[in-house]
């Protein structure tokens, strides 16, 4: 599994952004492997953050190369302050199961704790 974590800093939206975003994010669920997402926003900093869950790095590539994503990402310009893509393959998830997420429950909720790995904000 993969993820593309999509962070931005918002700008002025208009009627075309809406249109396009909407379109983008129905193409991108139409995507076999596609597998979900989450959107997180920071309100300290203002920047959202969203995160996609893909099967394969292939499924991943045909949102990349669509053609309504290419025209977006190049009139980001007009919507965002800027932006960061950082794209990963997950080595594993868990959970106890309390809330949803968009990869289900994992098999093994007692991974051990070296699994754990603290980054620096």
């Amino acid at each position: 599994m993969y993820t593309a974590t999509f962070t931005f800093a918002p700008g002025e939206y208009d009627d075309e952004f809406h249109q396009r975003d909407q379109a983008i994010a129905e193409m991108a669920r139409a995507i076999p492997g596609y597998l979900g997402e989450q959107a997180w926003e920071n309100p300290a900093s203002g920047l959202i953050s969203t995160v996609y869950y893909w099967e394969s790095l292939q499924a991943l590539q045909q949102l990349i190369d669509h053609p309504q994503h290419q025209a977006a990402k190049a009139l980001q310009g007009r919507w965002l302050k800027g932006y960061q893509v950082t794209i990963a393959q997950v080595l594993r998830h868990y959970g106890d199961g309390g809330i949803a997420h968009p990869l289900g429950v994992a098999q093994n909720p007692n991974p051990p704790p070296s699994t754990f790995i603290t980054c620096p904000v």
